[in-house]
């Protein structure tokens, strides 16, 4: 027999979808059946959380305690990245292989760092900002109107400062 369900206990499920869709209930099913809850009352909630992340790809947290899943957002650098760029939402079923070809500026870069740091394995933040700068290159867009990859050799050169934290 399988151990009794402890009321108590946190169950946490990551799963990715797309920003203010309800996902399709088939895949949400196996992650949150054998804890009791309903895929499709889960599905509105992701949709409901995540309506500022309109057409991108995100990563949902579910925390699950008691029967009840609540929902929070895991932005990744790539999402963090074309939200910077302000880009108008695209229907992904009509507009496919899309060019992000904008511009973001240091200060982005930056912001989305100190939002990436604790999921970051740099040693500081200098090495975060380089990790978002690579993400930049290959989302496809330019940093102050510079390739990123240049900006990343200033940084490793020492010509450009990032602050500490």
């Amino acid at each position: 027999m399988p151990p009794k369900f402890d009321p108590n206990e946190e169950k946490i499920i990551y799963v990715r979808a797309v920003g203010g869709e309800v996902g399709a209930t088939s895949t949400l099913a196996p992650k949150v059946g054998p804890l009791g809850l309903n895929a499709k009352k889960i599905g509105e909630d992701i949709a409901k959380n995540s309506k500022d992340w309109k057409g991108l790809k995100i990563t949902c947290q579910l925390i699950v305690k008691n029967r009840v899943a609540t929902v929070s957002i895991v932005p990744s650098a790539s999402a963090l990245v074309i939200r910077a760029l302000k880009e108008p939402p695209r229907d992904r079923k009509k507009v496919k292989n899309i060019k992000h070809d904008g511009n973001i500026s240091m200060a982005d870069v930056l912001q989305i760092a100190r939002v990436m740091r604790k999921k970051s394995m740099a040693k500081g933040l200098e090495g975060t900002v380089k990790e978002i700068l690579g993400t930049c290159q290959s989302v496809g867009c330019t940093v102050d109107d510079k390739a990123p990859h240049d900006i990343i050799e200033e940084i490793r050169r020492g010509e450009r400062e990032i602050p500490e934290e």
